[in-house]
């Protein structure tokens, strides 16, 4: 039985994931981490990492970039595994958390869906062949609540296609760019509305054809299914830098 210090336990996600672990016989949440404390939940919350004093297992963080740093500061001084979903982090802060993974198993990933790594995979293919030929745009969707925009997901795929054709570069806004679309760019629009959970679509526009590749998801439950399923690939790895493509 694997036990999970949840944090961000009293966000949405973390709610989500704390009632999909209690359904499972192979692990549960022992302890939560919440800097607004909690109540109402089956299991302690903690306002920080440094108040836990019990045993932790594995570490998932659906919480803030803010907590970043003292998230990391636990995992590695305790030695426990981490599986990092939080979104709109710095380069900093993605810094850090590859410094952690030389010394604990680090799972982290911008997307917790299968799908959408799948999605991220057929992006790079169809880069490979139609890179220099057809315009490249990606378009998300979001929720009114939802922070960074472009989404972390969103950045994932643009930076897997980059991967393929690294001449690229992104252009965010068009609006105070009167001139012709450059061959070399690679476009990304954010959408935020009403309750959407998420939507991707990568549009590879060509001479007389458009191939579009997209992926909604239609719940929540997928991301906090990934982060478990992440959890248990995680606990048992040496320390190193893992992903979706690892589980994949």
């Amino acid at each position: 039985m694997l036990n999970i210090l949840l944090s961000g336990c009293m966000g949405h996600m973390g709610r989500v994931v704390a009632a999909l672990a209690s359904q499972r016989e192979d692990m549960h949440v022992t302890a939560g981490i919440d800097p607004r404390g909690g109540a109402g939940l089956d299991f302690p919350v903690f306002t920080s990492p440094a108040e836990f004093r019990g045993r932790a297992d594995v570490i998932i963080d659906f919480s803030h970039p803010s907590a970043l740093a003292a998230l990391l500061d636990y995992a590695v001084s305790h030695g426990t595994p981490a599986v990092i979903c939080t979104t709109g982090l710095a380069e900093e802060q993605t810094a850090m958390i590859k410094r952690a993974a030389g010394r604990i198993p680090v799972f982290f990933s911008a997307n917790m869906s299968l799908g959408v790594n799948l999605l991220r995979a057929l992006a790079q293919r169809a880069a490979q062949v139609l890179g220099g030929t057809f315009d490249i745009e990606i378009v998300e969707a979001h929720h009114n609540q939802k922070v960074d925009a472009p989404s972390g997901t969103a950045l994932m795929l643009a930076d897997a296609i980059r991967e393929v054709l690294p001449d690229t570069h992104y252009v965010y806004d068009r609006s105070q760019v009167r001139e012709k679309r450059g061959k070399k760019e690679i476009g990304l629009s954010a959408i935020r509305g009403g309750t959407i959970v998420g939507e991707h679509e990568i549009i590879f526009a060509g001479h007389s054809e458009v191939l579009r590749l997209s992926h909604s998801a239609q719940s929540k439950e997928l991301f906090a299914a990934g982060a478990l399923n992440a959890a248990a690939f995680v606990v048992c790895k040496p320390a190193g830098l893992y992903d979706m493509r690892d589980m994949m």
